[in-house]
């Protein structure tokens, strides 16, 4: 429970989990702490509840009548919780740790005890260390519902008081800056403008921002949306699961043959003679004939079929030395006892994960599901994605081009490629370049979705204005790689009317699009949604030419990969690599990725290469 309830009397009477800080709102930051942390959220709140309930989380007003505080909105969640255990933290704490409510469960489950609490040691007045109790961020079993209710019913009102005569664990953490709260418009302004989202550059030039400390920037940033729906099994195909397929039967269900043939038990067999069975009978698969072979006997089996009682073997009606009308003759060492028998779970134990949190449902898993009975699984939600071009030059398809324009085709790239993940599109169209018109885009793009691509409006021209946008609506990490093609990309957080999106701004070139946005946008954009899948893989090649290249930036170019006649993977490049000549990607089947250090490529030494297809 995020309690946001009070009266906010220090920040003029108006909600602090509502003021704006960091291009969203100060619950919004605490929520995307707490959230990741544990199975669902409800916000503590007794006025503007749509405000709150828009940033996708319950919301409860406090019951307890004539008192506005903490102690009020913990009563009105234990009341309302529908887990065992029910964690609580302030919404004016937007650096909360990251790992409060697992370290709480622990000691809380370590000690049996009825209350854990954050606990830092912190230096009083005179610079002597003391220990620091943190009672709002704390994690308690709804138990201690009768426990609270007594101690309100007695006048009680402070945070730290209602678990006397509790058993509370008290928990150690060392950042003490984790825990602070914001208490009025001049800390708020303070801590606004500190802790940037840029200092995850660690102090490297924006300016030139080399390609893997950039990947590194944009991966510690992004985390993956709220928001999980249970569709039907078809619709689950390409949507991120949301928590484990735990599967309620055993596949296979029973011990069952592999093949055509005949079962038996296996000890009959013998090592230096031929065996001879009377067969009794046939099983087909989903019709037991519910006979039991004894010694000397068999049954006649078909694949799939339950292994009759007794037996554990099966002999392949092909490599039977004789079949008779009832007898079959098994040559020695034609088969060992056990063989030809799947065992009852082999593919999947009941109550074991048959997938895992954060798979992309292909083709297969929903034949896996389906296998289990399964007919609806909980998926998340999909990821909102805004996208838009800039530039005066561009036109629509459909339009007559002036002379200098050029017909629009990165939001038709962009939307192949955002489709292809599964995103739910936001297509904005083609924003000019105009500073208002640009902003105005922008903000109603926040409003609308989790994330925001544009193409153009990031390069160093004197029309670019989105960088500056950026900064004035949120924070800016970098804006200029040292890469090939792509240079100019930015990346960063904005904000507008209590949401914020991320933002990714591409170059303009066509070619510089998609590669940005394969190696940057993409594996962002993967991890918003929630996917386990790999943002990428590279595979070796061959390069059966020499390819010039100087050390000190990473560059991207378009290859085909093909086999060669000894089964290697070789690849060559497509061509002038130009960064506006699309037509080098439509024949293209790779990226060759030459990194930062590489230097000239000669005939046959291996690279590194992204395969366009696989890519989801």
């Amino acid at each position: 429970m995020l309690l946001a309830g009070g009266r906010g009397s220090r920040m003029g009477n108006v909600d602090k989990g509502l003021q704006p800080f960091r291009g969203a709102t100060l619950a919004a930051h605490a929520l995307r702490r707490l959230a990741p942390q544990v199975a669902a959220v409800t916000i503590s709140a007794n006025r503007n509840r749509e405000a709150y309930a828009a940033l996708g989380a319950t919301v409860l007003a406090d019951e307890l009548p004539g008192f506005e505080g903490p102690l009020a909105g913990l009563q009105a969640g234990l009341r309302h919780c529908a887990t065992p255990l029910l964690a609580t933290a302030p919404c004016d704490s937007p650096f909360l740790p990251e790992d409060l409510v697992q370290r709480l469960r622990e000691a809380l489950l370590a000690q049996d005890a009825d209350v854990a609490l954050a606990v830092t040691i912190e230096a009083d007045g005179d610079g002597a260390a003391r220990k620091q109790p943190h009672p709002v961020f704390a994690l308690m079993k709804t138990a201690v519902l009768p426990q609270l209710d007594a101690y309100l019913a007695r006048s009680g009102r402070k945070m730290g008081g209602w678990h006397d005569g509790l058993k509370v664990a008290e928990v150690l953490f060392n950042d003490a800056a984790a825990f602070r709260n914001i208490n009025t418009p001049e800390e708020l302004q303070r801590e606004d403008g500190a802790q940037r989202l840029q200092d995850l550059a660690d102090g490297l030039d924006p300016h030139a921002m080399p390609v893997r400390r950039a990947r590194q920037v944009i991966d510690g940033f992004v985390r993956p949306v709220r928001g999980v729906e249970k569709v039907a099994l078809r619709a689950a195909l390409g949507r991120v699961l949301a928590e484990d397929i735990i599967s309620p039967i055993s596949v296979p269900a029973h011990d069952n043959s592999a093949m055509d043939g005949f079962a038996f038990a296996g000890a009959q067999l013998s090592p230096d003679h031929p065996t001879r069975l009377k067969v009794i009978g046939t099983d087909f698969a989903g019709r037991p004939s519910g006979l039991h072979p004894g010694p000397g006997q068999c049954l006649r089996i078909m694949t799939g079929a339950v292994m009759p009682a007794g037996c554990d073997t099966v002999l392949a009606q092909e490599h039977a030395a004789g079949i008779e009308d009832d007898c079959v003759t098994i040559a020695p060492r034609s088969v060992r006892a056990g063989d030809n028998r799947r065992l009852k779970g082999e593919d999947l134990m009941a109550g074991h994960p048959a997938l895992t949190a954060g798979k992309i449902v292909r083709p297969a898993d929903l034949g896996l599901i389906a296998s289990l009975g399964i007919a609806e699984v909980a998926v998340r939600r999909r990821l909102r994605v805004a996208f838009f071009s800039t530039g005066d030059e561009l036109r629509s398809v459909g339009e007559p081009l002036a002379q200098g324009c050029v017909y629009d085709s990165n939001r038709y790239t962009l939307f192949g490629m955002l489709t292809r993940l599964g995103c739910e599109l936001v297509d904005m169209g083609i924003v000019q370049d105009d500073p208002a018109a640009l902003e105005a885009a922008l903000r109603d793009a926040c409003q609308s979705a989790d994330a925001i691509v544009t193409s153009g409006g990031v390069s160093a021209g004197a029309a670019d204005y989105t960088r500056d946008i950026m900064a004035r609506l949120g924070d800016v990490a970098f804006w200029t790689i040292g890469m090939r093609p792509g240079r100019p990309m930015a990346f960063g957080r904005i904000g507008a009317a209590g949401h914020d999106a991320f933002l990714f701004g591409l170059p303009g070139n066509p070619v510089a699009v998609m590669v940005s946005f394969y190696f940057f946008a993409r594996p962002a954009l993967l991890q918003m949604m929630g996917a386990a899948a790999p943002a990428d893989v590279l595979a070796k090649a061959c390069s059966v030419e020499a390819i010039r290249k100087k050390p000190g930036r990473t560059e991207f170019q378009r290859g085909i990969v093909s086999i060669a006649a000894d089964g290697r993977r070789e690849v060559r490049l497509t061509g002038a690599q130009g960064s506006g000549i699309l037509r080098s990607m439509t024949e293209a089947n790779c990226i060759v990725v030459l990194s930062d250090e590489q230097g000239n490529v000669a005939p046959g030494d291996a690279v590194e290469v992204l395969m366009f297809e696989g890519l989801v």
